[in-house]
C-alpha cells in the first residue's frame, strides 16, 4: 500500500477543558471523568475481541506475525461478511496484491464515518450535561453526541451518523445510526469493508486499571504496528480509557461483531494540529487525480 497523504503538524496547547466540568447524572451519581488527551499509537488500530466475531484483519503479515502496514490485504474469508461484502474486500485485496493502491477516506481527505474513525490515534472527549463532543487528532474531525435523548424517528444520514448517549454507571454508552452511505469511500475499515444504511454502532467507554490495560495493549501490539511519532507516556501508570464497540448491519454482515481500542496518556503534552493536504494534482493513486473535496466558489 502506498500512503501518499501530505500532513502538516503544528504543536498547539491542549484544548482547555475547564468549561467542561463534570456534572451528576440524572440519578445523582457522579459521572466518570474522561477529560484530557488519549492516544493509541497503532495502525490499523483495531484490537480483536478476546472471543466471538471480530473485525476483518490483514492477511499480509510481518515476519513476527503481526499486521503488515505496507500491504493491507483484507481477509475476505472472515465469516462476518455476507457474500457481496466479501467480494468488495476481495477486489481490493486482489488490487493490493497486484501492486495497485486502494483509496480510503483518510488518504483522500474525506470524513471518516463510524466506525472507520476509530483508527484515529488521538482522541479527546469534552463532557457537558447535555452532550459529549469527541475531537480526533487527524484533520479536525469532530463528533457530537446528544445525551439522554432518542434518535429521531427518521434521522437524516450524515458523515458520522446520528449519535445519542447516556451514562450507565461508570460507562459512557453511545448509540449511532444513520451513517451516510451516499458518499465516496464508504467503508468501515482500511480494507474497504462496505456498510449499508442499516449500520448500527454501539460504543462503550470506561476507565480501566493499568494492569488490565497492559494486557489489552500487549494484544493490540501483537496485531498492529506501533506509530512512534504518537506514543504512550512510558511512565504513566494511571487509569486508561477503553472503548469496546459492536457493529451490526444486516445488509452487510452475517452477525454483529466487536472490537476494542485501549488508550493511554500521550508522551507529548501538546494537542497537535494535523491536517490532511487536499492536493488534487499530486500522484495520489496510480497517477490519477485525487478525490479530495473541492468547490468552484469560496465559502467565505
Amino acid at each position: 500500500m502506498r500512503t501518499l497523504m501530505a500532513v502538516a503538524v503544528l504543536a498547539a496547547p491542549l484544548f482547555s477543558s475547564a468549561a467542561f466540568t463534570q456534572q451528576p447524572s440524572r440519578s445523582g451519581a457522579s459521572i466518570p471523568d474522561f477529560s484530557g488527551v488519549w492516544v493509541h499509537p497503532y495502525f490499523p488500530g483495531l484490537e480483536p475481541p478476546l472471543s466471538g466475531p471480530g473485525p476483518v484483519l490483514n492477511k499480509s503479515r510481518r515476519p513476527d506475525g503481526g499486521s503488515n502496514p505496507r500491504r493491507l490485504i483484507g481477509d475476505y474469508t472472515n465469516p462476518i461478511l455476507k457474500a457481496q461484502a466479501a467480494e468488495v474486500v476481495k477486489r481490493r485485496s486482489d488490487n493490493e496484491v497486484s501492486g495497485g493502491s486502494n483509496p480510503t477516506p483518510s488518504t483522500q481527505c474525506w470524513p471518516s464515518g463510524v466506525p472507520y474513525i476509530f483508527f484515529q490515534v488521538g482522541v479527546q472527549l469534552l463532557q457537558q450535561p447535555d452532550k459529549v463532543t469527541i475531537l480526533y487528532l487527524r484533520d479536525h474531525e469532530v463528533r457530537h453526541v446528544r445525551l439522554n435523548q432518542p434518535h429521531p424517528a427518521h434521522a437524516t444520514p450524515s458523515w458520522y451518523g446520528d449519535s445519542v448517549g447516556h451514562y450507565d454507571g461508570d460507562t459512557l454508552v453511545i448509540d449511532t445510526v444513520a451513517v451516510k452511505t451516499d458518499r465516496p469511500f464508504a467503508m468501515v475499515d482500511m480494507f474497504g469493508t462496505p456498510y449499508s444504511s442499516a449500520v448500527h454502532v454501539v460504543e462503550r467507554y470506561r476507565l480501566i486499571e493499568y494492569d488490565d490495560a497492559k494486557a489489552a495493549i500487549a494484544r493490540i501490539g501483537r496485531e498492529n504496528v506501533k506509530i512512534p511519532e504518537v506514543d504512550f507516556d512510558p511512565a504513566y501508570r494511571g487509569k486508561h480509557l477503553q472503548l469496546a464497540f459492536t457493529v451490526e448491519d444486516e445488509g452487510t454482515f452475517t452477525r454483529p461483531w466487536s472490537g476494542t481500542i485501549t488508550y493511554a496518556r500521550p508522551a507529548r503534552e501538546e494537542w497537535e494540529e494535523n491536517v490532511c493536504a487536499e492536493n488534487i494534482v499530486g500522484f495520489y493513486f496510480d497517477a490519477k487525480e485525487a478525490a479530495a473535496p473541492r468547490t468552484k466558489q469560496p465559502d467565505f
